[in-house]
């Protein structure tokens, strides 16, 4: 039988990318991995009734009332009751610590809403990054998913898409074209490429 990598997601609110990657899982197109857990830092996050909707096992983590080393500690032991081997930040707002990084190198995906290195590091998140994208007045914007912790402000670059920036943009408008036709397509994809090159490993 084929050997699936165990995967988390870790979320913060409403879900979407979470929600592109359970329908990507449905429709076969992850076969090296199963998502079997989704972790929120926010016990309000629409995205723990997502995880409900597709049978998923989920657990949520008050960031705002817990230390960060009391809040690494609860993943690392749910991450372990599950026997995880890859997660996938998905819309995931809350900083984790270089030890933990540290001790998921090469495990951990992110996913971020330009093409690395426009438009990230510091303060660049969520509607932030398309704000700067039409400030800055460029043509093509994208996404990008990569690897954390392998090098400053990213890591290991797996996958990139341009997405066109249109006339009369909005951030919101370009934030969610930029989910459609680029997160939610690079996601799943990665998903599946880390996904068996961990169980080649194994």
């Amino acid at each position: 039988m084929l050997k699936r990598a165990r995967i988390a997601v870790f979320v913060s609110g409403g879900g979407t990318n979470l929600e592109a990657l359970l329908q990507a899982q449905e429709r076969g197109d992850i076969p090296h991995g199963q998502i079997v857990l989704v972790c929120a830092s926010n016990p309000n996050a629409y995205a723990l009734t997502r995880a409900a909707n597709h049978g998923v096992d989920a657990a949520a983590f008050s960031k705002k009332q817990m230390s960060q080393a009391d809040f690494e500690s609860a993943l690392t032991e749910k991450l372990e009751v599950y026997h995880i081997d890859l997660i996938i930040l998905a819309g995931f707002l809350s900083i984790l610590s270089a030890e933990f990084t540290a001790r998921w190198e090469g495990r951990i995906l992110n996913v971020h809403p330009s093409l690395i290195p426009a438009f990230c590091g510091k303060g660049f998140y969520g509607l932030k990054v398309h704000e700067a994208a039409l400030e800055r007045g460029v043509k093509v914007t994208g996404a990008t998913v990569h690897l954390v912790n392998e090098i400053p402000d990213g890591g290991r670059i797996l996958l990139q898409k341009a997405v066109e920036v249109l006339p009369g943009d909005t951030p919101k408008t370009l934030q969610r074209r930029v989910m459609e036709q680029a997160e939610w397509v690079l996601l799943p994809q990665a998903a599946e490429l880390l996904s068996a090159e961990l169980t080649k490993e194994n």
